[in-house]
């Protein structure tokens, strides 16, 4: 038998470059196998490249959620759009402890995804509260940490500045409503109004009287001044509410960039690098940084001919109001004598020389934008919304009500190797403690106000069966004594009730069992052993259903809702490819060894005329195919090799937003693993093996008689 194999290989040997024939059937074969090498690397470079960037991100390697909710989990939104409708797990405690008793299980993190609109205050309303604590420094009423140096000739010069700074304002303003009124070529009750209480704070007696009652002079520009500046943000912001120490330690991609972390057991919030950067930036500063960043990108990017950054000159040219509603009188001069120096003009113009100076081209940009970020943005509050402030969030709860929260910046994060992601850049980090405050749970703290309150009010429970004759007396006539007064709130609340009514639960620490004993919506499993994903999900389904967790478990993908799906679709778009290209060969590969096989008729028919059994033609057949898909597949794993490595080491370029998350960074760098070599190999030998073998049944047929007839 091996003879015999030996003697085969030998006329394969001596029948590889034969024909002509062998040489299409071994380049066919070459490109099928370098295509299924690079083909099959890249599918499995993007798969990891993709589940690091959804699994280090938010997603974990598994996600749980309650099995009585309504929808699917979908972390980065789902097919009806918006948040899916989740039952909130009650004890995720219990779940935590169980789920932590399977030996894949390294970590559970308790998680709830929601969004909200946030206002900041336009510029007149941060210039206005400015004025109003520099007042309250004067009056001894401070409460502003970083004014509280200030005093004497300082502290009045800074107050001479911030009025002059409201005046600047309202010029501008009035310039405002001047062009809208040929614009619009008609003058509207509102408009009117408009320019009837910007005539008020124009006129000099206003100002003249101002010290003499500035709180009430404020609130006038507060109520009729500060909205006629349409400047402030309304910004959708994503948040996942999170136990924020567990979250970092568990996802180690995770890194401050502004700030600090939050503290253990605090309530507070991170923002996004990326939509800190690109939503609650001066607008100005950051179309600059865009600029710059083009230009940096090493591809020789120019500004001349390019009409994404000309656009982002002409928009810094026409948008100067920003930048000039934010500087007072003295910082205002100081920009314009540092603006006449460096554009060598006696212009006085503010608008005018911020104009020109935002006139940037490719051989002035590094110089002005340098000149920016050294001379006119310490002047200004590049942000809306700075590390350490308060932020505001309103949203609707589940109940269908608004709710709100304070919560303290402490500041901005991003995930390494995904920092200029919208996918990953755009979900930002709560506390879990304000997270259900804000989405309507009761937590521990309204708890303790609800039974402060009842106790200070001597309220009692009424049932629902009773309730008409508990509160109307069962048909008696009620006597209702009232006591004239002013009701003392603050006597009615205690501890944890009163520090909620003082807004100080910032400066209160909560356990971790505080915050891990409540409900959550979903929460992140991270796998000791990635590869054991689906077994894990099994033994966690299983367990759930034992111990009557009533919880699901998902992979990565599958919680990753639309974009989980696009992932597969990717996938799938890519195997089909490679598919068409196997069917085209066999297809290329069959007719060639038709044609091979008639070319040796007389051949096959004298060697069956000698005494070749057809088994043995099937055989020879066979084996030359595979001697030639062997010679010609090594070729090909060679040169697909080649180029794999070629790609490792140069990378391929992220060109759009979602090639960045799915390349899990600004270069997707391909490796091979002995996996994807064996599998091109072995799938191309099989291919061209069943497309040889109806020319091999052929051939078996040959008889000498038509050998000879052919010969003839």
């Amino acid at each position: 038998m091996i003879a015999r194999l030996v003697v085969l290989v030998q006329i394969a040997l001596r029948n590889l470059f034969a024909s002509f024939i062998n040489f299409i059937i071994g380049g066919i074969i070459l490109v099928g196998t370098c295509t299924t090498v690079v083909g099959g690397g890249m599918l499995d470079s993007l798969d990891r490249s993709m589940s690091r960037s959804v699994i280090g991100s938010v997603a974990g390697h598994v996600q749980i959620y309650s099995t009585k909710s309504k929808d699917e989990l979908a972390l980065f939104g789902g097919m009806t759009g918006g948040d899916p409708e989740l039952a909130a797990m009650t004890d995720f405690a219990k779940v935590k402890t169980a789920l932590e008793t399977l030996p894949n299980v390294k970590t559970v993190v308790p998680m709830g995804v929601s969004g909200a609109l946030i206002t900041s205050g336009n510029t007149v309303d941060l210039v206005l509260a400015r004025l109003r604590d520099l007042y309250k420094v004067r009056d001894g009423k401070n409460v502003n940490p970083d004014l509280a140096d200030l005093s004497g000739p300082a502290l009045t010069e800074q107050i001479a500045a911030q009025k002059a700074h409201v005046r600047q304002i309202v010029n501008v303003l009035k310039g405002d409503y001047t062009k809208a009124k040929v614009l619009l070529k008609k003058d509207t009750e509102e408009t009117r109004e408009g320019e009837e209480a910007l005539a008020r704070v124009s006129d000099d007696g206003f100002w003249a009287g101002f010290d003499t009652d500035p709180y009430g002079s404020l609130e006038y520009l507060e109520n009729r001044i500060a909205p006629l500046v349409t400047d402030s943000d309304l910004l959708f912001i994503r948040y996942a509410g999170t136990n924020l120490d567990t979250f970092q330690q568990s996802f180690d991609r995770m890194r401050v960039i502004d700030g600090q972390k939050v503290p253990e057991g605090h309530r507070g919030f991170l923002i996004a690098k990326f939509f800190y950067e690109n939503n609650m930036k001066l607008k100005n500063a950051r179309r600059l940084d865009q600029i710059k960043e083009a230009l940096d990108e090493g591809n020789n990017r120019v500004i001349k001919g390019d009409p994404v950054l000309e656009r982002l000159v002409k928009e810094n040219q026409a948008q100067t109001r920003d930048v000039i509603l934010q500087l007072d009188g003295i910082k205002t001069a100081q920009v314009i004598a540092a603006l006449q120096k460096l554009l060598k003009t006696e212009q006085t113009d503010f608008a005018e020389l911020l104009t020109s100076f935002f006139t940037t081209d490719d051989q002035n940009f590094r110089e002005r934008y340098d000149f920016f970020y050294k001379e006119i943005a310490p002047k200004l509050q590049l942000y809306r919304v700075k590390v350490g402030d308060s932020l505001t969030i309103k949203a609707f709860t589940k109940s269908g009500y608004v709710q709100s929260v304070n919560v303290k910046v402490y500041g901005t994060f991003s995930f390494e190797g995904l920092e200029k992601s919208p996918l990953a850049g755009s979900m930002c980090l709560m506390d879990l403690m304000s997270f259900r405050d804000l989405y309507g749970y009761l937590t521990t703290d309204k708890l303790e106000e609800m039974k402060a309150l009842k106790a200070g009010a001597q309220a009692k429970e009424v049932s629902r069966e009773h309730a008409e004759d508990d509160l109307f007396g069962g048909g008696d006539v009620v006597e209702a004594q009232a006591t004239a007064g002013v009701i003392d709130d603050k006597a009615q609340l205690s501890g944890t009730g009163q520090a909620m009514h003082q807004e100080d639960l910032v400066k209160r620490v909560y356990s971790r069992e505080e915050i891990e004993n409540g409900v959550v919506l979903n929460a992140a499993v991270m796998l000791k052993d990635p590869a054991r994903l689906k077994q894990t999900i099994a033994d966690i389904n299983a367990l759930s259903e034992k111990d009557g967790l009533s919880i699901k478990a998902v992979s990565w993908q599958d919680a990753a809702g639309l974009l989980g799906q696009f992932i597969l679709v990717a996938k799938l778009v890519l195997f089909f490819f490679v598919g068409v290209i196997f069917v085209v060969a066999m297809v290329i590969i069959n007719n060639a060894m038709m044609m091979a096989t008639l070319q040796r008729t007389q051949t096959i028919g004298t060697m069956r005329a000698i005494g070749a059994q057809r088994s043995f033609v099937l055989t020879m057949v066979l084996v030359e195919t595979l001697v030639l898909g062997l010679v010609f597949g090594v070729l090909g794993m060679g040169l697909g090799t080649g180029f794999m490595s070629y790609l490792g080491s140069h990378g391929i370029n992220a060109t759009t937003d979602i090639m960045y998350f799915f390349f899990s960074g600004p270069k997707l760098l391909p490796t091979l693993s002995a996996g994807n070599l064996i599998a091109a190999l072995v799938i191309i030998l099989v291919v061209s093996s069943l497309s040889t073998l109806i020319p091999a049944v052929i051939a078996t047929r040959v008889s000498p008689l038509r050998a000879m007839q052919t010969d003839e």
